[in-house]
Order: C-alpha cells, then structure tokens, then sequence
C-alpha cells in the first residue's frame, strides 16, 4: 500500500475538529480532564500504552508509549489546552465550533496546538496502515497547562525521567512551510517571567475632585512601571542585561540565512507599516530572538464602562511579561526588580511572581539537529529557515534539558502560518498547509527508523 497523503489530511482534519470542540482552557480550568480523557482515547486508538501523569494539584498530561522497529526513540511533544477565547464578539464563528470557510479552519486552538497534534496521529495511523508498525519507538506527552505557564510539568518530567528518556525529541513544531516554501526549524526559545504589580492608594474609591488632596493610585503605578522601561525598549532595572549571552558567530550566520518571507504577512496582521526602528531582515529576527523585553500584558483600575464616571481609584494593578535570553534566570531578575522599584521610592508597588521559564536551547552543531534538518530540506527541496532561538516561550524545553538530556527541536509539522491569529479571536489554519505538515512527519520518521 503506497502513502495517501490526501486520506492522511481527512484524517488529521477530522482529529483536528474533535479536538477544537474541547474547549480546553487551562486558564479557566475548563474541560481539561475531558480533553485529557479524549487525547488518551486518540493514543490508544493508535496502539500505545498510556498512562496520565500529575504533579500535586496539576491537570493531567497524556502519556504514550509504543515500540517500533528500530531502537531509536523518538519523544514527541504537544499540548491540549488553550488561551481563553475572549473577546467573544470579534470571532466570526463560535470559538469552540470548528468552521471551514474561505479554505481555513477556524477554531480555539487550531494553530496553537490541537493540528500538529492531529497531525501526528494521522501519520502514525497512515504507517501503522502501510507497515503494520511504526519505523521507531514512539513516546508522547500531551500536557494541560502550557498556555498558563507549564508550571507543574517540570514536576512531571523529573519524577518520570526514566520514563521519558530518548535518543531525539520534537517541541511544539514551527511552520510546515513559510510563504517562500522554506521548512521552519527552532532550536530553542526564550524564558519569561510573568510579575503582577499593585497599589492600593485609598480604603475605597472616592470623589475624583478628592485628587487634589489624596493619593492616585493608578498615576502611582503608572510612574512606577514608567520607571522600568525607557521610550526605546531599553529596561532601566539595574543588572537586567548583566547575565546576557550575545549569538554566537555561527548563530548569527543561521538568522542571516533564515527567510524573511513572512515579515510581510506579520506586518499585515499587526496592522503595522514597519517594525520598530525600521528593522528588516537577518536585524530584525536577531533582535526578537536575542534581545529581552519588558511587556505591559494588562492594566486595570476604575472605571471601564460606557461614558464616564468620575471616580478616583482606590488601587490598580500592572501585569508584565519578561522575555529571557541565555543566561537569565527568571528568581534573580524578579528580585532586580524588587530592589530597582525599592530603589526608585516605589517601595508601596507589591510585586508578585506569577510565573517562570528558563530560557534553553539545542546548539546547532547537535547531529539530531542535522538529521531533521535534512529530512526538511529533502522534503520542500528548499534550505530550512533555522532560528537558533525563537521569540516565542516553551517552558518545556529547559525541562527536557535538564532531566533528560535529550537533544530537542520544534520542526515543520505543524499547520500554521504567521497569520493564524494564535492568541487571538478567529484562529485558523490554512487547510493548504496540512499535507506539507504530514509529508515532513511521515518521512521523518522513515528517515529514523532507516538510520
């Protein structure tokens, strides 16, 4: 029986649709035990041995195991919960509904992270058909609390090392292919530390021509976090910069090397005319990938509705996000913060750590590297595009670093473009991109087993 990619895609949007109808958010604890349940169900549907691992009060993560031919072991990676769907009213169609229109599949968590996972369920499924057994020995984890943070599955991944040790291990992918036709392949990602800063001025909300003679506590915060971040991007916390590892040579040559194609189309969904500073090209990618940031996530205090209400707010709050490099540690740069707004006379500004990630990354040189990559580049006949460190956060990838020291990449099997409004109302996938996704996987795989 020769490979049917066009049954394969049936298949993967079909699995892709079951999925997106478990509105899996982990942020408001919604259907993750049911989408665990269902995750379960798929593997097992595909001979795997399976069990769901917790840690402490954690959602469950799915895990797969099934034996192939060769000895190679291949650990895979996806996730099944997903952001919340608000604001409701900007989806054209119900967010937990998958829609087809205009060629795109829209859903919660189409893009981010259900269809790489379905995917690789129709590429097992379609190797199982043809060979009566899969070219390397497969283990799976589906975790439920990627999107607010992974905060227990370094947790799970260190109480079951010896269960999840492997020669090679995929991440959450990158794109199957960029608009000029290049595969995608990350080698690491940036930390984060996610801070929420508070103020409480007055005992209650009062008049606002109280301002004259009392206490604001949203022009307090606002000066505050005025204080951490210059116009230009520049973060003022003293020491931020100081643990900072520049690209290596080789690092910078990669991101020289990398496409440029979809800078256009980001540009198109921000809704921007340039990026900042005029960036283009191997700059512009280097400063994403290389430089940290200091992110305004949220504001809140007073009065939101329609009209007006003259009202002096009695607190206000702040919730940032700090993207980390190489070799940041997300505990100390909290505590830079703590000391620069102690510092600044902020000392009545609470700050709490509501989350963290190490930065990590593959080196460039790894072999396993070199093997995806040139299944990659065989199966488009174009270069891979290769970012040695992505803007982006996957808290997993110091995990597998540091407890299984297992070589790791994010490669081009997942059926997203830079215009999928991941995060976003309206997120879709392209149902173009779906078979390109499956013919990397597919031969991958064979590729493994064959070596």
């Amino acid at each position: 029986m020769g490979r049917d990619y066009q049954r394969m895609v049936s298949d993967a949007v079909r699995i892709t649709e079951l999925l997106c109808r478990q509105p899996s958010v982990s942020a408001e604890q919604r259907a993750l035990d049911e989408t665990a349940d269902l995750v379960e169900e798929l593997l097992a549907g595909v001979g795997f041995e399976t069990q769901q691992l917790r840690a402490e009060a954690s959602a469950p993560a799915v895990y797969g195991e099934r034996r192939g031919r060769s000895d190679f072991t291949l650990l895979l990676y996806n996730h099944y919960d997903v952001q919340p769907a608000d604001p409701l009213d900007l989806w054209e169609s119900e967010p937990f509904e998958p829609t087809v229109r205009d060629g795109k599949l829209f859903a919660r968590g189409t893009s981010d992270n259900k269809a790489e996972l379905a995917v690789r369920l129709a590429v097992l499924r379609a190797l199982l058909d043809e060979e009566g057994e899969l070219p390397v020995h497969v283990k799976w984890i589906v975790e439920g609390e990627e999107e607010i943070g992974s905060a227990n599955f370094d947790a799970i991944v260190r109480e079951n090392a010896a269960l999840l040790r492997a020669d090679g291990a995929l991440w959450e992918g990158g794109a199957a292919r960029l608009p000029d036709g290049r595969p995608d392949v990350a080698l690491g990602f940036k930390g984060m530390l996610n801070v929420r800063l508070d103020v409480t001025a007055l005992a209650t909300d009062a008049h606002s021509s109280l301002e004259a003679i009392a206490p604001s506590a949203p022009w307090r915060l606002v000066q505050a976090l005025a204080s951490i971040r210059d116009r230009d991007g520049t973060v003022r916390v003293s020491g931020f910069y100081d643990a900072v590892v520049p690209p290596t040579d080789a690092e910078r040559a990669a991101l020289a090397a990398a496409s440029d194609s979809d800078e256009d189309q980001l540009r198109e969904t921000l809704g921007i005319d340039r990026f900042d500073d005029g960036l283009t090209g191997a700059a512009l990618w280097e400063r994403a990938s290389f430089r940290p940031t200091s992110n305004l996530a949220g504001f809140h205090s007073g009065y939101g509705g329609p009209g007006i209400k003259t009202v002096l707010p009695a607190a206000a709050s702040a919730w940032l996000d700090f993207r980390l490099v190489p070799d940041q540690e997300a505990d100390a740069i909290f505590e830079l913060i703590r000391a620069h707004l102690e510092r600044e006379g902020f000392s009545d500004v609470e700050a709490t750590k509501l989350g963290a990630a190490t930065p990590a990354k593959t080196p460039l040189d790894d072999p396993f590297v070199r093997r995806v990559i040139d299944v990659a580049e065989a199966v488009c006949g174009e270069p891979a595009s290769v970012t040695p460190l992505a803007a982006a956060t996957l808290p997993i990838v110091a995990s597998f670093r540091d407890h299984l020291g297992v070589p790791g990449l994010s490669a081009p099997d997942n059926p997203f473009y830079a215009g999928s409004n991941a995060h976003a109302p309206n997120e879709h996938i392209r149902l173009e991109d779906v078979e390109p996704a499956l013919r990397f996987t597919y031969e991958l795989l064979r590729a493994l087993g064959s070596a």
